[in-house]
């Protein structure tokens, strides 16, 4: 009877800890986007855009990829909230700070007339 209450656990729990290793790994690669994504933008931008600084934000998404690295590496349940906390500064650059930057453009300056910058 212990033995197969025990098999009985640890095949319940597989689909869960599959699904929570998804999620990780998901958020992982949502981070390595920001920070790549950000690296590429140039560093007028960021300020012009009203959005703090570019070395500002590769630190906050740079510290999230490492915690995301380690997360997924380790296979880190939800539950510990690390890997959520690691999402923030990327959710929030990804869905904030990205399109005002791009909005500035390659040149750093917000001035753009009805043909482009001037």
């Amino acid at each position: 009877m212990g033995h197969s209450s025990i098999a009985l656990s640890i095949s319940l729990t597989a689909p869960l800890e599959w699904l929570n290793w998804i999620l990780v790994v998901a958020a992982f690669v949502v981070e390595a986007w920001a920070f790549i994504d950000a690296i590429r933008r140039p560093a007028g931008a960021f300020p012009a855009a009203g959005k703090q600084t570019k070395q500002l934000w590769l630190i906050l998404l740079g510290v999230s990829l490492a915690v995301g690295l380690f997360c997924a590496a380790d296979n880190v349940t939800l539950i510990v909230l690390v890997p959520i906390i690691g999402f923030i500064a990327p959710a929030i650059y990804l869905t904030d700070v990205r399109p005002k930057v791009r909005e500035i453009g390659p040149g750093g300056s917000s001035r753009q007339g009805p043909y482009g910058p001037w």
